[in-house]
């Protein structure tokens, strides 16, 4: 179960334009996902950290790239951050994500040689667990074969999501781009190309491992995102962490998707610092949670993070 928190968590909060391919491909139901915060009361709300100096404030936001419809989060101290905020920065460009450059960018990465197959690539007990996934979806088992395991593990993981409710136009990057201020400048710290590449230059056993993760625990997938969603509306980063970061046994994969990322991030956070100004940041929440999140390294840079909400 652990495993397959890596591919279902990865897919569903960090990777929007993989994210969109497999919304696009998956069909719609009748009845969507419900997600109920844990406990008695009402949801504390998503977590929001800052930093700041004399000049400059710098707000955490932690995301989910789709939700179902009926989840409501926006308001409060998140609202108020980015209402105040004369920049919001995200992991890729939100104009990016349907450009048709960019999915013939992913298609051609996802591709893989001629003459090589997916499931040639899998031993035997892989090659029945992986087909008995896509039994379960419904999709043709040859299907995928053209295409690298990163590529089929994350719509794997993604597409069950799609057909529990989970809509891209509900993630939290579309809310947060519609309501932060038109003069807000927009800014990214990744681009699609960027994500792209990391996991197509994973190893292929690396790779393997992605994708058996989602096809393994093909079913729990959505109640396991209701619980990370659960987790999330609590504000409970802690929950959050276990639930995300516990998972990656595997040290290419935790270095690549997560530490590496958020030390690159913490290091722009800290030159940005020296502008003047107030930023709202708004990035995958498995980033803002557990060993070496982007908190983490801004503390070994000597910066005070102090949790908002």
């Amino acid at each position: 179960m652990k495993k397959f928190l890596v591919s279902a968590a990865s897919a569903a909060l960090m990777f929007q334009s993989v994210a969109t391919f497999a919304q696009e491909a998956a069909s719609p139901v009748d009845t969507p996902a419900t997600v109920v915060a844990t406990g008695s009361e009402a949801p504390a709300g998503p977590a929001l950290w800052k930093l700041s100096d004399e000049d400059t404030t710098i707000y955490l936001f932690g995301t989910i790239h789709a939700l179902p419809r009926e989840v409501k989060w926006f308001g409060g101290s998140i609202e108020e951050a980015i209402d105040s905020s004369g920049s919001l920065v995200t992991e890729i460009p939100g104009d990016s994500i349907n450009d048709p450059a960019s999915q013939q960018m992913i298609a051609g990465k996802a591709m893989l040689p001629t003459g090589e197959t997916l499931r040639s690539l899998l031993d035997e007990d892989q090659r029945v667990s992986y087909e008995t996934a896509m039994a379960k979806l419904g999709i043709p088992v040859e299907a995928f074969d053209m295409f690298e395991p990163w590529f089929a593990g994350m719509t794997l993981a993604m597409l069950p999501l799609m057909k529990a409710g989970y809509d891209m136009e509900s993630g939290v990057e579309k809310v947060v781009e519609r309501e932060a201020p038109e003069t807000a400048r927009r800014e990214a710290l990744e681009t699609i190309g960027f994500q792209i590449d990391m996991l197509d230059t994973l190893p292929v056993k690396s790779q393997v491992e992605f994708l058996m993760s989602s096809a393994s625990n093909i079913d729990e997938v959505s109640a396991m995102m209701d619980k990370m969603v659960a987790e999330w509306m609590e504000g409970d980063a802690d929950g959050l962490a276990a639930l995300l970061n516990e998972g990656l046994t595997d040290p290419v994969l935790a270095e690549a998707l997560l530490y590496k990322r958020n030390a690159n991030w913490a290091e722009w956070i800290d030159d940005r610092m020296d502008d003047p100004g107030t930023v709202f940041i708004a990035v995958g929440a498995g980033h803002l949670a557990g060993e070496k999140s982007v908190q983490n390294f801004l503390t070994e840079r000597g910066f005070t993070i102090e949790r908002v909400q």
